[in-house]
């Protein structure tokens, strides 16, 4: 399960890039109680979203000439230059050269799917995880799944499991380390149609999926797919913020929390 034990390919932190940082913040405090603060006048904006005083994401402007907004995963590497290479290497691309910010860095990139993520070099990231209101599941969909899992496998040596899913054949990542199953932190699926573009999308933990729904809708928000029970995984479904940015719910089943 998703947690706050970072590892190599952990999910360590999140953050969304918004056109509108005040409405975001609005939004995303009416659906999950999430409380933004600041990072300081010198982040041009960008700053923490909290729950009972624990980071859970972040929010920052776009910084991008004509970006959209969109969720951003980044896992966790030992070494960002040597990611950066490894990522060239295997056909992606780098979106934003390394950074170094303390005794942190970090660096943004595009698979050769076409799918964006980052990865953070550090020992601290999201403060709280796999619980309400929280991030819980990360899931890339791919026009190619098994060269997906190939590609981000060379980066960060994830195990893949197979599963079946109702329509669709789906596997479970999980970092190199440890017991698979309690490693595991999200899965890859194929695009529902050509038309979608490959990307991960992030899942928050909720207690009631239809609440949830009822909230993005009234908050300015819109419903890609409706809430819809999974057999063995729970009722999930799919949404985006008032400026387009997709994510998920998920209400588990069993709920270990």
């Amino acid at each position: 399960m998703l947690g706050t034990d970072f590892r190599t390919g952990s999910p360590i932190w999140l953050d969304l890039g918004s056109p509108d940082i005040r409405g975001a913040a609005a939004f995303y405090g009416a659906v999950f109680g999430w409380e933004f603060v600041s990072a300081g006048p010198e982040t041009g904006g960008y700053g923490y979203l909290q729950k009972h005083g624990g980071t859970v994401a972040a929010l920052g402007p776009l910084t991008e000439p004509g970006a959209r907004s969109a969720w951003m995963t980044y896992f966790r590497t030992g070494d960002v230059q040597a990611t950066a290479r490894a990522v060239t290497g295997a056909g992606g691309a780098l979106r934003a050269e390394p950074v170094t910010l303390g005794d942190s860095a970090f660096a943004q990139f595009t698979d050769p799917q076409g799918a964006q993520f980052a990865v953070l070099q550090s020992g601290q990231g999201l403060q709280r995880a796999s619980e309400d209101g929280t991030l819980v599941w990360v899931e890339l969909h791919a026009g190619d799944p098994a060269a997906a899992v190939g590609f981000y496998q060379g980066l960060f040596g994830w195990r893949a499991q197979r599963m079946q899913a109702p329509g669709m054949a789906y596997q479970v990542l999980s970092i190199a380390e440890g017991d698979q199953q309690v490693g595991s932190f999200g899965g890859v699926a194929p695009l529902r149609d050509d038309r979608e573009a490959a990307r991960w999308v992030p899942y928050f933990a909720v207690a009631d999926a239809d609440a949830i729904v009822t909230a993005v809708g009234g908050n300015g928000g819109s419903v890609l797919m409706p809430a819809a029970n999974v057999p063995g995984v729970g009722r999930i479904a799919w949404l985006t913020d008032p400026a387009g940015a997709v994510f998920a719910v998920l209400r588990p089943d069993p709920r270990p929390f």
